[in-house]
């Protein structure tokens, strides 16, 4: 009788020194807020600079939390509807999504495959560094993307810029007025992407 007491009270030592360091962790899903949500694709061209802002966003995202604390992405995508590029130029929409091809490949999609590090910079703010496949007019590449993700209540923004070589993605840049505007090969896209 004695030794079982003994043995209890071991137990529940144990157990008031193991509490304290136990981690409150969840993971939760949650979906693109397309309406508060911003994407712009930044090029050049030889007469002047363009951009093209997406208004259809969409997607999902699994954040895990440890004591209220970002601590690692279970799931990341997010899809750009191409049609939904608008640069304020009808000419320009049209030469882009002829380039990118449309009517067969309706969407621009990453999906993350890794996360390699995520660093705490306070205030809620959050450093993930990422390695993921980016698909445009067919093509995948992998590519690591750095993003600022910034935590509160219902809600996670991710923010953060890729800069690309539509060549590599077998897109020839778009041209217009019977080839004498060319568009340069670098862009660079531009996002804060709403998580709610």
């Amino acid at each position: 009788m004695k030794n079982l007491k003994n043995l209890i009270k071991t137990a529940l030592i144990a157990l008031l020194i193991v509490m304290p360091f136990t981690q409150d962790t969840f993971a939760q899903e949650a979906k693109v807020n397309n309406a508060n949500s911003n994407l712009t694709i930044f090029g050049t061209s030889n007469i002047h600079d363009w951009d093209m802002k997406a208004e259809k966003l969409s997607g999902v995202a699994v954040f895990k939390m440890e004591d209220g604390k970002l601590s690692g992405v279970d799931k990341l995508n997010f899809s750009v509807e191409v049609e939904s590029l608008k640069s304020g130029k009808s000419g320009m929409d049209k030469n882009t999504y002829n380039a990118l091809n449309s009517k067969s490949h309706k969407s621009i999609s990453y999906t993350l495959s890794k996360v390699n590090k995520v660093t705490e910079t306070g205030n809620n703010t959050f450093i993930i560094e990422t390695t993921g496949n980016l698909k445009i007019a067919g093509e995948t590449k992998m590519i690591p993307i750095k993003f600022t993700a910034i935590t509160s209540e219902n809600k996670v923004t991710l923010s953060g810029k890729v800069d690309l070589n539509m060549t590599h993605y077998k897109i020839d840049p778009p041209k217009a007025l019977m080839g004498t505007i060319k568009t340069g090969e670098e862009v660079t896209i531009d996002f804060e992407v709403i998580y709610n």
